[in-house]
């Protein structure tokens, strides 16, 4: 035993899981508050501990090696078995729960059903974390992720949350009708299947590529919906309380079937912890009330 080598140092090890996570040296310095530079000095002096390279340094982008890939789950395993153990002796492991879903979901739905949680369950914790993009894998000591997605990784327990279906909306009283949508300023959220192109063409118009402004989170396009400066899309989940109140209005009646859908991820902990299956059952019974109405 005396001759074993010592473990590197946990940060370390804490970086090059940011890193992998990212396959980014710049998202691992953002995630922890370092440097560039920082971080890729500690993933080197943890590759010169181990004695072999556990990343390939493209032009644009990083790619885990064999070792990397290996390496890589052991890590985030024995991480996780801190966070539970730590969790288990401040007792901590019984009330708190830490949430992860994007921004929107966040802002849109989840937040404005906190007060009846919080009523339901006063004692259980919540730490709610938010992605602008759909991440890679659960962030570390996550228990629960609601993630928007074509399709999650089954890197853990996941299930179908919800399915839904997008349209275009405008605050109300702006004039459009389809046959001058064409002309009006279109607003929509990257990246995403459930776009412009894909609604127009479902609705049989006859359109070159729209003109489209886009960002990185449908928080961006509701708001200028909402401020009267043009038309974007959206669905039940992130408008439908919008709509309710008056805010913004859907000025079709077409709805295109969503690629994409809501999804609940579960982390090996979360049956474990009391807190984490009240808001899991919570999240389930609000989402069936829903979608039944």
């Amino acid at each position: 035993m005396h001759n074993q080598k010592p473990l590197p140092p946990l940060g370390w090890l804490r970086t090059f899981e940011a890193a992998a996570r990212h396959l980014s040296f710049t998202g691992a310095a953002r995630d922890l508050n370092m440097t560039q530079s920082a971080v890729s000095q500690q993933v080197k002096s943890l590759e010169g501990y181990l004695g072999q390279p556990l990343f390939l340094r493209r032009p644009r982008a990083l790619e885990l090696t064999e070792a990397g890939i290996t390496y890589l789950p052991v890590v985030r395993e024995a991480f996780r078995t801190l966070v539970r153990g730590t969790q288990a002796v401040t007792g901590a492991q019984q009330n708190a729960v830490q949430v992860q879903c994007n921004i929107t979901f966040a802002v849109n739905w989840l937040a404005p059903r906190l007060p009846r949680f919080r009523e339901l369950y006063p004692n259980v914790h919540l730490n709610i974390f938010t992605e602008l993009w759909e991440p890679r894998e659960m962030a570390e000591g996550a228990a629960v992720e609601v993630r928007y997605s074509l399709r999650p990784a089954d890197t853990v327990r996941t299930e179908l949350l919800r399915t839904d279906h997008y349209y275009p909306v405008c605050t109300p009283g702006f004039q459009v009708t389809l046959e001058t949508l064409q002309q009006q300023p279109l607003f929509d959220c990257s990246n995403l299947l459930s776009n412009w192109q894909n609604w127009i063409t479902d609705q049989g118009l006859n359109w070159e590529k729209p003109q489209v402004t886009y960002s990185t989170t449908y928080l961006v396009s509701l708001s200028v919906a909402m401020a009267g400066g043009g038309l974007c899309l959206a669905h039940d989940v992130i408008a439908k309380r919008l709509i309710d109140e008056g805010r913004l209005i859907a000025p079709f009646n077409y709805r295109a079937a969503m690629p994409e859908a809501y999804y609940l991820l579960l982390s090996p902990q979360a049956e474990e912890t009391p807190g984490a299956v009240a808001f899991v059952d919570w999240l389930r019974a609000e989402i069936e009330a829903e979608t039944n109405t």
